[in-house]
């Protein structure tokens, strides 16, 4: 299975703040982009996954800044699955400019059913 996913974004002009930096909070967007990517190129479709009645909630996220994009900065989101269990599936995360690291970040995700009950993963997540 693949563990790993690269995705080029640049950053747009709405993503910045009055600095012209790429905003805080638009990392975790473009985590999440990572992440739906990744399944999509395993075969898998987050869509799919919630017509089945599971959800995959973060239940854990940190980022840590270590230099700032700007506006139309082409940036490189590597995404991988560093764990994956029969309930959970943890991420990790460098953004790059070039070659220089400007984030890196780790989650962990849950699987829930409609009415917030955890739930054993998808097979198409778990391996199975």
């Amino acid at each position: 299975m693949l563990t790993e996913h690269s995705l080029t974004i640049r950053v747009r002009y709405c993503e910045t703040d009055a600095m012209g930096c790429l905003h805080h909070s638009q990392f975790f967007n473009y985590f999440e982009q990572g992440r739906t990517e990744l399944l999509r190129e395993q075969g898998g479709c987050y869509r799919d996954i919630e017509a089945a009645g599971l959800f995959l909630v973060v239940v854990r996220l940190q980022c840590s800044y270590h230099a700032p994009a700007r506006y139309d900065d082409v940036l490189t989101l590597v995404t991988r699955v560093d764990n994956v269990s029969a309930v959970k599936i943890e991420h990790s995360y460098r953004l790059l400019r070039g070659e220089q690291l400007l984030a890196s970040a780790s989650s962990t995700l849950a699987c829930v059913d409609r009415a917030g009950k955890v739930s054993r993963l998808p097979d198409s997540i778990a391996g199975g």
